[in-house]
């Protein structure tokens, strides 16, 4: 057997038959036991020193779906840290009986935009979405941020979302100009705008586009601070037969093209999902060069042009 690139690292033979020797010699670890375990001995970080778990389990899964070992059973939990998407959640009366808030943009501000990093916040985050977000509230894995948006009178106006990009995608990848190598070198410098929910009784005109460039100038401060490296390009995908896309166009996204229907566990081209309109956003001007080189580029600081003071 060659070696095998899983999970943005190489795995050798060796290294795969040593966690099979470690599965047989701990039976009784489960798939989180397994992934610590694993970025332990391996010494796998991220820049700024973080044991990388979670990238760990990918490749044991990724490893699984190759047919190359079987790992145990998952572990059910009843935590909010659940990946399986909450629904709408009607019994939260709370949530659903706020004022109207409306008006111009400029009369909601200053705003405030919080990074949610405290459990308190997280609740609130995993509230709002699971009550109002057409897709539910869904536990980002890796590495990721989420922001919730107060205006001047402490009303929560909206919440965003932001995690990993997806592993393949053909109209950025063009875009971008990417192949297999560089793709495999720089996704972790691409960020996905998984969630983003303006709550449906704030009917402020131009409000998501402001939101849009103003959580991005967070963004680029933000994610390099706990992640320990510069990210250059945001991408989302909008779902045709729901949205236009209009407030990513507001605030200068560019659209690069469709999905093609496909989920990425359609392994057998069967399995039909809504179509969806890939719309990518530059945090640097030298962007898609930046993308394609074989190291970091000198400077990665974020061009301010399109993004809205607070």
């Amino acid at each position: 057997m060659e070696n095998m690139f899983v999970q943005g690292r190489v795995v050798t033979p060796e290294q795969l038959d040593w966690i099979r020797g470690l599965m047989r010699a701990h039976p009784d670890w489960g798939r989180y036991r397994l992934s610590q375990h694993i970025a332990q001995q391996w010494d796998w970080r991220n820049a700024v020193g973080q044991l990388k778990d979670m990238a760990a389990r990918t490749m044991l899964l990724k490893l699984e779906r190759r047919s190359l070992l079987a790992l145990p059973a998952r572990q059910l939990s009843r935590s909010v840290g659940s990946r399986k998407a909450v629904p709408a959640n009607p019994a939260e009366p709370s949530l659903f009986t706020e004022p109207p808030i409306g008006g111009p943009l400029q009369a909601l501000g200053p705003l405030t935009i919080q990074l949610v990093d405290e459990p308190a916040l997280r609740q609130r985050l995993r509230q709002v979405l699971s009550a109002h977000h057409y897709l539910g509230y869904q536990r980002a894995v890796g590495q990721n941020l989420s922001y919730l948006v107060w205006d001047r009178h402490n009303r929560l106006l909206a919440a965003l979302v932001f995690g990993a990009a997806a592993w393949k995608c053909a109209s950025r990848d063009l875009w971008i100009g990417w192949n297999q190598l560089s793709r495999q070198a720089h996704l972790h410098h691409v960020v996905n705008n998984m969630r983003f929910m303006i709550l449906p009784w704030v009917k402020v005109p131009g409000l998501g586009s402001h939101l849009l460039g103003a959580v991005a100038r967070r963004l680029v401060q933000d994610w390099p601070q706990k992640y320990g490296h510069p990210i250059y390009l945001l991408e989302t995908f909008v779902e045709r037969d729901r949205f236009e896309g209009t407030c990513y166009r507001g605030a200068n996204w560019i659209w690069v093209g469709q999905t093609q229907g496909r989920s990425r566990n359609d392994t057998q081209r069967s399995l039909q999902v809504p179509c969806k309109d890939v719309f990518v956003y530059p945090l640097v001007r030298n962007c898609r060069s930046s993308l394609q080189e074989h190291s970091e580029p000198m400077s990665w600081r974020p061009s301010l042009k399109n993004f809205p003071s607070l």
